[in-house]
This record gives structure tokens, C-alpha cells and sequence, in this order.
């Protein structure tokens, strides 16, 4: 007789399990509170589909923080093997100016999802609309709240894909995490990541910055440096720039309340030729027109080197080019977890066995965005919960 497995949550780890499982072994069923899977999967599309990137294999898996416990399940489905798991579904993916890869330009995310979801159907995977997990019974039975009433279900093995806490408009709230509070398994406080920064502006500048971009700057905090552009807002910032930043902001704010990031922006050029392109030069211009003009800086830029400095640092050369190749801002909090892109936080990753198993309820499995781990925009989320998915998928198959 088949097993029954019961995968809670229909997000982008809960598709490709429902795809690999082997229905000769199980007997699948998917429970998903929406009327739709993959809310959150078709929302990130709405500005192009960010399937993976294509960056290394060795780099790319380093991107995670932490990245150990991800180690095996990205050496087994790479991003390469999920470009061609995909192609095998004709998803057809394309590699996109900065790195990251596509659904083929012509076909919409909701194609993308409708293929995935022919796949799971026809691996004879049943899907169960409007069934919102409400915990565990004492035996530790599924209980669902549905349309008709509550249920209690008993599963050989249960898979817990239920997501983080960003974006609660797609159902991905992370009120589950009390559940298993309950079970005595440890969690980790939900925080936004990949998200807006505080900072609190002058004033005086915010109508002349706010909206503006800062263009081919790098930007460090701690031990780490990114490269990049941000936006500036009345609120702080945002950006690509910053985002893969947000593990060391978070544990800075943790640590002393604020967080200090120092921006360089100009990069490519060094203090010792920045400073000989102002001090060699004899136009006639004003000092300020003469630094603008030599070192091609913008007046967004003029206004937050202004906004750091006093007349006196600005007008001395040195001090000038230390500031413009280490602007110091104060981040003062992190932006709203209903606006980040993603969270960090939920299950412990030391509650956890290998193979995503939970090690104080044996045979159900944790998995994607719950688990406590960061990982930055430009499809590298979405990497590790199918990674993570197919992983799992092969283990159930192998028992």
C-alpha cells in the first residue's frame, strides 16, 4: 500500500515536489488556503520572472547566509540543472543583462505556472484549495480550517512549505510560526530582508534627493562590499546595491541599534587620481563647478556629500575625496516586512536534519522560505526552494 504525503502550502518548493514525487511510491496531496497556487510565484513575475541566475556554481552558492546547510541540495539541482528541468517542461529561459535568467520573453508567468501545474497534475497529485493549516492535533494530526468545516488528517509524512513572512498580500504571513512554538521546535523572529533602509535625512534635502538613483556606486558594510545602484527615498534608501547588505545591516541594528554603510561613489577611480584631477586643474571655474566638472559628479551627489560635510572639509581637497570615496550613512531601522521582497527568520535551522526533517516530529519535512536562512534578490531565492524541493523529493523516492 501507497504512502500518503501531504506537502502544506502550494509555493515555488511545494511545485517541484508535487512534480517529482513519485506517485508508483505516494499518494500526494497538496493543501493550499488560496484558490490559486504560487500567489507569491506569479507576484514576483510582475516584473519578469526571475527563475535563477547564472552566475557560478561556486560563487552562486556562497550568496546565502548561512550557506552550508544548502550545500548538498544546490550541488544536486544546480541552478544549471533547474534552467534544464525547466527546458525538459519547454519553460525555454533566456539570460538577462545583469546575469539572471528568464522565462523566453514571449511566455507569461502564468504559463510558466500552468506548465508546472500540467506536470503536477499529471503525476496524479491531488491539489486542495481554501485548506488553511490551523496546527497540530495532540498526535500531532494536520488540522485544516476549510469552507465546509474543520478537518483533522493523518499523513505517513507531512512537507511544510508554507513560506516566510514578506509580502502578506499573496497569504505568506508566517502566523504559522506558533505552531510549532507549540511542539517546543525553535524559531527565530521574522525580520525583513532585501528591503527598504532608514536613514534620517536632513531635512533640508529630502525634497532635492528624493526619487534620485545613485548610479555605479559600491557600498560596504562590515566585511562585506556590493556593488551596485541604489534609490533615494524621503524614508532612506533602497536598491540591488543594498539589499545583498541585509544580513550585516540586520546584525548591526541588532548589535548597536544602528548600522553604519559607508558608500564609494566613484569606484572605478582612486583617491590618489580623484585628488590629482582636482588639485592638478586650473580652469576657471568656482571650486565646486571645478570638482563636478573633473570628477563627473552629479547634483544628487553634491547634495549628500554637502549634507556630511562641513564647508571647511568640503573646500579641502583631502578631505573631499576621503568622503566621496567613503560616504557615512546611518541606518536607523529596517524597512516594513510587508513591503520587503523577502524575510529572514522562522524555523531554526539546528531543528533540522540534513534532509530537511524535523528532528522533534519524525517524518515531517521543512522546507524554502521558512527556514532561517538570507538569500539575495536576482532569482537566488527562488533557486534554493527549488533546490531544496527536489532534494527532499529524491530522498522520499530513495527511501
Amino acid at each position: 500500500m501507497k504512502k500518503t504525503i501531504s506537502i502544506i502550502g502550494g509555493g515555488a518548493s511545494a511545485l517541484i515536489l508535487g512534480c517529482e514525487l513519485d506517485p508508483e511510491k505516494y499518494t500526494v496531496s497538496i493543501f493550499e488556503k488560496n484558490t490559486a497556487l504560487a500567489r507569491k510565484f506569479l507576484v514576483a513575475g510582475d516584473g519578469g520572472l526571475n527563475l535563477t541566475h547564472s552566475e557560478d556554481e561556486e560563487k552562486f552558492i556562497l550568496r546565502y547566509t548561512p550557506h552550508e546547510f544548502l550545500e548538498t541540495s544546490f550541488k544536486n539541482f544546480s541552478n544549471k540543472d533547474l534552467i534544464k528541468w525547466l527546458n525538459n517542461l519547454g519553460i525555454e529561459t533566456f539570460v538577462g543583462s545583469s546575469g539572471r535568467i528568464f522565462p523566453k520573453k514571449d511566455l507569461k508567468p502564468i504559463e510558466v505556472l500552468n506548465r508546472l501545474e500540467e506536470k503536477i497534475k499529471n503525476n496524479h497529485v491531488t491539489i486542495n484549495f481554501k485548506h488553511e493549516w490551523n496546527g497540530f492535533s495532540s498526535n500531532n494530526e494536520l488540522l485544516f480550517k476549510t469552507p465546509t468545516g474543520n478537518k483533522q488528517l493523518q499523513s505517513d509524512v507531512v512537507i511544510f512549505c508554507l513560506g516566510g513572512a514578506s509580502w502578506p498580500v499573496t497569504g505568506s504571513k508566517g502566523d504559522w510560526i506558533t505552531y510549532f512554538n507549540e511542539k517546543g521546535i525553535k524559531t527565530i523572529p521574522f525580520k525583513a530582508s532585501n528591503c527598504s533602509f532608514n536613514i534620517n535625512w536632513p531635512k533640508e534635502i529630502i525634497k532635492s534627493i528624493e526619487g534620485k538613483p545613485l548610479k555605479n556606486i559600491s557600498i560596504t558594510c562590515g566585511n562585506k562590499v556590493n556593488a551596485g545602484e541604489i534609490v533615494l527615498t524621503s524614508f532612506g534608501i533602497e536598491g540591488s546595491g543594498a539589499y545583498p547588505l541585509s544580513p550585516q545591516i540586520r546584525e548591526e541594528l541588532d548589535k548597536f541599534g544602528h548600522a553604519k554603510i559607508f558608500i564609494d561613489l566613484k569606484p572605478l577611480l582612486s583617491s590618489e587620481d580623484a585628488l590629482k584631477k582636482i588639485t592638478n586643474s586650473r580652469p576657471k571655474l568656482s571650486y565646486t563647478e571645478n570638482i563636478v566638472k573633473q570628477l563627473n559628479l552629479n547634483k544628487t551627489q553634491i547634495i549628500l556629500l554637502k549634507s556630511v560635510m562641513g564647508k571647511s572639509d568640503f573646500l579641502n581637497p583631502i578631505k573631499f575625496v576621503n568622503n566621496l570615496k567613503n560616504l557615512e550613512l546611518l541606518i536607523s531601522s529596517l524597512g516594513p516586512i510587508e513591503d520587503a521582497i523577502s524575510s529572514v527568520g522562522g524555523i531554526s535551522l539546528t531543528e533540522i536534519s540534513k534532509d530537511f526533517e524535523l528532528k522533534k516530529i519524525k517524518n515531517n519535512f521543512v522546507v524554502g522560505e521558512m527556514l532561517d536562512y538570507d538569500a539575495p534578490t536576482g532569482g537566488y531565492l527562488l533557486q534554493s526552494c527549488f533546490s531544496m524541493g527536489k532534494h527532499l523529493a529524491d530522498h522520499l523516492n530513495d527511501l
